[in-house]
């Protein structure tokens, strides 16, 4: 008689998931380094000196001389941000509908990647040497054209002075980040435009600056996050001429006559929800942008 009965299939193995501990080096750092942080800080934003809880220094913020540096700190930021913005957008279009050979495009966009990195210190003191009162090109101005940058108005330690140099990295940043969405225009479709009868500003009108709009908008918010945050720029070129609210921050806990750990934190925790506001606005519109890139 034959034996009938069967085994129990055997269980599957479990397989490592390597997949998932790849990523596990990343979430370490992330939590030690950002979602730790942020919690001390949340944390201090609501103690007072004796540690005890309190509402005082998220009260603090709303003074007169702390809402001022938030607003010069928004206003610096978002001229900055759609100045390189307006700019950046240009430039690439030239560089990439230009059709710019290879190797300058190339050496370009290489050009960005380090432009866009280069700020605090070394920034500050390339712009003094240049656009200073006694800089290069304000010297040149002055005795060769008899055109002077600082009767006429300018200020390199001013809000169009600071703005000026952050426009040094928010231009290329948006370079870097736009030139995916410029490259993404299929050539079809201005050929499909012409075909129509469609003029080039037509094109651009209805076509091309409509599909890149999504991009546009979120690279804005990168640049204002990015420009909000700047600290070291600022500092080393201003000072405190001009209250801006990392500068304030700087202030609140270096530890001189000012120093004020909870109010420190909570001008922080002010700047982390303004910028993770922005961000947010980035990730959902390149979200939307992205289908166009499919």
């Amino acid at each position: 008689m034959t034996d009938t009965t069967t085994s129990p299939p055997a269980s599957p193995r479990r397989r490592i998931p390597w997949d998932s501990l790849a990523v596990a080096p990343f979430i370490i750092f992330a939590v030690m380094f950002l979602f730790l942080p942020t919690l001390s800080l949340v944390g201090t934003a609501f103690t007072d000196r004796a540690g005890n809880f309190t509402f005082d220094n998220i009260g603090g913020l709303f003074s007169d001389q702390i809402v001022a540096a938030y607003w010069i700190s928004i206003r610096i930021s978002g001229a900055s941000a759609i100045l390189g913005a307006l700019i950046g957008l240009a430039i690439t279009l030239a560089i990439i509908r230009g059709r710019l050979p290879a190797p300058l495009r190339s050496a370009v966009m290489t050009f960005s990647g380090v432009a866009s990195n280069f700020a605090g210190v070394p920034l500050a003191f390339a712009f003094i040497a240049t656009l200073g009162r006694l800089g290069l090109v304000t010297i040149i101005l002055r005795t060769v054209f008899g055109l002077d940058l600082y009767r006429s108005g300018f200020n390199l330690l001013s809000f169009w002075g600071l703005t000026l140099t952050y426009l040094y990295f928010q231009i290329p940043l948006m370079m870097l980040t736009i030139a995916p969405a410029v490259d993404g225009l299929k050539k079809e479709w201005n050929e499909a435009a012409q075909m129509l009868g469609a003029s080039q500003w037509q094109f651009w009108r209805y076509v091309g600056l409509p599909i890149l709009w999504p991009s546009f908008l979120g690279t804005l918010s990168l640049l204002f996050a990015n420009a909000f945050g700047a600290i070291a720029t600022a500092w080393a070129l201003t000072g405190s001429n001009l209250n801006i609210v990392t500068v304030l921050l700087y202030n609140q806990i270096r530890g001189d006559a000012l120093q004020n750990p909870g109010l420190g934190a909570a001008l922080a925790l002010g700047m982390i929800v303004i910028t993770s506001l922005a961000n947010v606005i980035y990730l959902v519109v390149a979200n939307r942008a992205e289908r166009w890139m499919k």
